[in-house]
Parts: structure tokens; C-alpha cells; sequence
């Protein structure tokens, strides 16, 4: 059977220059790619380059220089020179270094490439794979979800919010940001209209166009913003499901915008937290509808649904049993692809390590549902709530955030911008919230420890397993059907929030829930307490279930 070679690649610092860090990364991206690396060090003679590249058979001899541009300019020409034979040969040649020194190497002529820091990740992995990184046309990026989550990897795909009040706005803001090259999926915030009222103009109010995104009206104004994404790195776009119309808004989604993928809540959007019109059990049924025609048109689902209870201070127990019912759902009603999004710093006062306990608990129990079918692509994102209103602070924490995110691996990596407790992101904003996750991500990846097996979040992980398999059996033990499914009927559910199974301190005298669970930070951890401020198992709080 035959194998095929790999390709290798002789790397270094050359003359006098000692600075290897930017080589140390072009060789991790070209191990990435498949290619066998040789690091001869910092420092590295013409001569000694050259003979390297002879006795390893190199099929690239790439050499970075970032000292001053006028010996720089001298010694590459030397190199140049002396290298020639083995660009006669076939060898390719790569240049890194200083804008300055960069500059006049491209004037050469005799690098293949040459790299000055402004490249993306995906520019270098371009080359490295042959492709032409300076003239990227839409076919050389994925047009559908899981295609670029593939051919990203291992770099997860970059998600960002954006909607400006005007369309006019919008739409620039789209093509600032996709001629940056930074982010792979442009979320589309829309205003609350658009949302609920799209199909019914009668019942939308001028007094509120634009309040919380952009006032789209008509489908030609979902075209017009996907249109403006046609450059740079040719982002996708996805938006919300609505709050009503939902399979009406879903078609226009798909047929304007090429959705990427649906965003559906479960328990949500609806009259319970103001934001639609449905009520409780109606609204479940609706939801687990379209998520059945997302799933027959083989289009993934994201049910945003656990970090809602999260921002209402729902304890940790409730936050990972929502995600079970969220990724059962959807397995049920036909979604394949399953985006499981995990927000960080919900409530605001958790930890990192019960953070992670939490997300690792929800990944063990949905994991359990996976099958050929049925897959599970994972989504992290920062607490919306837990930005510092001061940008120097905010700035640290969306890059720490990002950073202990990394530990579970996501695929997709939603970027919340550090404005978010000033304004909404403009898109010099989301640039450079985006340019400081891809320094978070390229951090971890270059050699972040295993967080996961730290014991202490071993531990937490596995007692939130033990709870949430309490609280799925309080849900169970409302329901009498023996033909039913009581994770997926929509007055089980519902009946599970009314009784206060599922519950949080925000819903307060709410008309569908009961509002009347207590929780407090211990240890890092959001949990149950009684009226004391004691810790309460889902044993106690539920013993009238069990």
C-alpha cells in the first residue's frame, strides 16, 4: 500500500537575528497542516540553513529576520543568492518578519510567501496547505456550519453579536468586519419588532424601531446585510428564531440569508419573560416544531437555553438540567447536528473552576445522547452580565474568560464584546474584541494545562451528574402517559416550572413559575440554600417529588 510522503519544512532565525517565537508558531500551524518540522534555532547562518534544507530533503526552507530593515535587506539578498539552486529545484521559499524587513523581502521577488504578523491563522494555513493566501475568493471558505468548523480546526470558528440601530449602519458595520478577516459567524442582533412582529406591521410600534438591533423590515433587507458579508473572509450569518411566525421566519431566514444555524430557546421568549406572546406550554410546542423543521432541512440547532435560567440565578443544578431537556429535544424532534452553547460567569460571582465543573457535567450528560445521528458540537461564551464597566478591566476579562473556555475544546467560541456594559458593539468593537479571543485561543493552544482534571472540579463535575439525574426524576414523576415522553411533552414541562422543579429567584411572582427557590454563591458555586442560607440537596428541595 502506498503512503504518501510528507511534505518538511526547514524553519530558523537567520544571521544574527535571536528572536524565534514567530517561527515556533509558523511550525505549530505547519504541524497543524500535516508537515514534518525542522527547527534549527535562532541565529542560523546562510550556509547552515542551505545545508539543513539539503540533508533533510525540505520542500520549504522558511527563515524570519526582525532586526533592523537595512541589514535585513542585505542579508536576504545574500541568501537569495546562495539559496537559488534549490529554487531551481522545486524548493519554496518563506519569509517572516518586521513589517520594514518584510517590505523588502516582497520587493525580492524570491519568497513564495512572505509574512509580516498581519496574516491570520487561516492565511498561514493556506499556504501551508497550497493554496494562494493573498487572493481568497468565497469558494475558499466553507459556506455551511459544520464544513468551517472542520476546516478551521483545531482553531474554533469565532462568533460575535452585531446590530446597529439603522440598516444603513448595519450594513457598513457588515463589511468593516468581514474586510477584517476575524470572524467566522456574524450574529445578527435584530430589534424586538423584527422579532415578534415581522409578518404583522400592524402591530409594530415606530416608537421602538431599532431598540436592541437592526430594524429589518422586508425580506430584501436580509438579503442586502448578507449581500454586504461578501468580501474579506466571507463570513457566515445566522440570527434569531423569533418570538411568533416561527416557520415563516425560518424559511426567510434560509432563503435570504443562509442562516447558519437556528437559535431556539425551550422554555423561553414567550409570555413567562416578557418577550413573546405565546404562553408557556404553547410556546415549548412551538419551539420543539421548528426545531423539527430545522432538522428535517439538515440545518444545526443551538438551543440557548441553560444560561437563561443562569442570568435569573437558577442554580447550577437547574442550569445543567435545562441543558439536558435542551440537547433531548432536539435529538427528539430530528436535529442532527446538535450546537450546545455553555456561558461562562452566569450568575456573575461563579468561578472558574465550578464553571468548568458545570460545563463538564452538562457535556457528560448530553454525551449520553450522542449517536451516528445525533452529534454535539460545543459553543462557549462570556457572561453577558459579568463585564466591568471599565474597558481596561472588561478587556482582561473577555481574554480570561476565553482562555479557561479553551479547556473544554469548543468548536465555536462566542465572542461577547467587552463594550457590552457601555454600548452596543460597534464594528471597530467587535474587531477588536474578536483579535483579543484569537490571542486567548492561540495561548491555549500552544500548551494549556488540562484544567478538567483538576479533583476538585472532578468532584463538583460528578455530584452535579448525581443532581441532575434527581431533578430529571422530580420531571418524570409528573407524568402518567406509559406512550408519552415526559423530557419532550409540553405540558410536562411546563407543569415542571409551575410546580417549581425548575425554577430561579428572578421569577418572582411570575404567572408560570413559582419563584420562590433561594440560591447564594458557596465556594464559586451557585446553589440551592434554605432559609437559613444551608446548602439544600435536590434530594430535600424535592422530596415531595421523589
Amino acid at each position: 500500500m502506498m503512503t504518501t510522503k510528507r511534505k518538511t519544512v526547514v524553519a530558523c532565525a537567520l544571521g544574527e537575528c535571536v528572536h524565534v517565537a514567530g517561527v515556533m508558531n509558523f511550525l505549530r500551524l505547519a504541524e497543524q497542516a500535516g508537515w514534518k518540522t525542522v527547527f534549527l534555532g535562532p541565529a542560523t547562518s546562510i550556509q547552515s540553513a542551505i545545508q539543513a534544507a539539503e540533508d533533510n530533503q525540505a520542500d520549504l526552507l522558511a527563515v524570519s529576520y526582525r532586526l533592523t530593515a537595512e541589514t535585513g535587506e542585505r542579508l536576504l539578498a545574500q541568501f537569495a543568492e546562495s539559496a537559488d539552486h534549490l529554487r531551481e529545484r522545486g524548493v519554496l521559499f518563506a519569509f517572516g518578519g518586521t513589517p520594514p524587513v518584510a517590505e523588502r523581502a516582497r520587493a525580492m521577488g524570491f519568497f513564495q510567501a512572505v509574512f509580516d504578523g498581519n496574516q491570520t491563522y487561516e492565511e498561514v494555513l493556506a499556504f501551508l496547505k497550497g493554496e494562494d493566501y493573498q487572493r481568497r475568493a468565497a469558494e475558499d471558505y466553507p459556506d455551511s456550519t459544520i464544513a468551517r468548523i472542520r476546516w478551521k480546526a483545531p482553531y474554533p470558528l469565532l462568533r460575535h453579536h452585531f446590530g446597529l440601530p439603522t440598516m444603513e449602519s448595519t450594513i457598513e458595520g457588515i463589511r468593516r468586519i468581514a474586510e477584517a478577516r476575524v470572524l467566522d459567524v456574524i450574529s445578527l442582533g435584530i430589534d424586538q419588532d423584527a422579532q415578534e412582529n415581522f409578518f404583522h406591521p400592524e402591530r409594530q410600534d415606530a416608537r421602538r424601531t431599532g431598540a436592541g438591533g437592526v430594524p429589518v423590515r422586508s425580506a430584501e433587507d436580509y438579503r442586502a446585510l448578507y449581500q454586504a458579508s461578501r468580501r474579506g473572509n466571507y463570513p457566515l450569518l445566522r440570527t434569531y428564531s423569533g418570538t411568533d411566525d416561527f416557520i415563516r421566519l425560518a424559511e426567510m431566514y434560509v432563503q435570504t440569508m443562509h442562516n447558519a444555524w437556528a437559535a431556539i430557546p425551550l422554555f423561553w421568549f414567550n409570555r413567562m419573560d416578557g418577550r413573546g406572546p405565546w404562553d408557556l406550554e404553547g410556546s415549548i410546542r412551538e419551539h420543539q416544531t421548528v426545531m423539527r423543521w430545522y432538522g428535517a432541512h439538515d440545518i444545526p440547532v443551538e438551543l440557548n437555553e441553560p444560561h437563561h435560567w443562569g442570568m435569573r440565578d437558577a442554580p447550577d443544578v437547574i442550569y445543567v438540567t435545562a441543558g439536558y431537556l435542551a440537547a433531548y429535544n432536539a435529538r427528539a424532534f430530528g436535529v442532527r447536528d446538535y450546537i450546545a452553547q455553555m456561558m461562562f460567569n452566569s450568575p456573575p460571582g461563579t468561578s472558574d473552576a465550578m464553571d468548568l465543573a458545570k460545563m463538564a457535567a452538562l457535556l457528560e450528560l448530553c454525551g449520553e445522547l450522542e449517536d451516528d445521528s445525533f452529534h454535539i458540537w460545543r459553543q462557549t461564551r462570556t457572561g453577558l452580565l459579568s463585564y466591568p464597566l471599565e474597558l481596561p478591566a472588561a478587556r482582561a476579562h473577555l481574554a480570561a474568560s476565553i482562555y479557561v473556555q479553551m479547556a473544554l475544546k469548543p468548536h465555536i467560541v462566542h465572542v461577547v464584546g467587552h463594550t457590552e456594559a457601555d454600548h452596543a458593539a460597534t464594528p471597530e468593537d467587535v474587531i477588536e474584541a474578536c483579535q483579543m479571543a484569537r490571542r486567548s485561543i492561540e495561548n491555549a493552544l500552544s500548551g494549556q494545562a488540562d484544567m478538567l482534571k483538576d479533583p476538585i472540579i472532578t468532584s463538583r463535575k460528578n455530584h452535579l451528574v448525581q443532581q441532575t439525574r434527581i431533578t430529571l426524576k422530580a420531571i418524570r414523576s409528573l407524568f402518567n402517559d406509559k406512550d408519552g415522553d415526559a423530557f419532550t411533552d409540553p405540558k410536562n414541562l411546563a407543569e415542571a416550572v409551575n410546580q417549581g422543579i425548575l425554577d430561579a429567584p428572578h421569577l418572582k411572582n411570575n404567572s408560570f413559575a413559582r419563584g420562590i427557590i433561594q440560591t447564594r454563591i458557596l465556594n464559586g458555586a451557585c446553589e440551592v440554600v434554605d432559609d437559613q442560607g444551608n446548602n439544600l440537596s435536590e434530594e430535600k428541595r424535592l422530596a415531595a417529588f421523589l
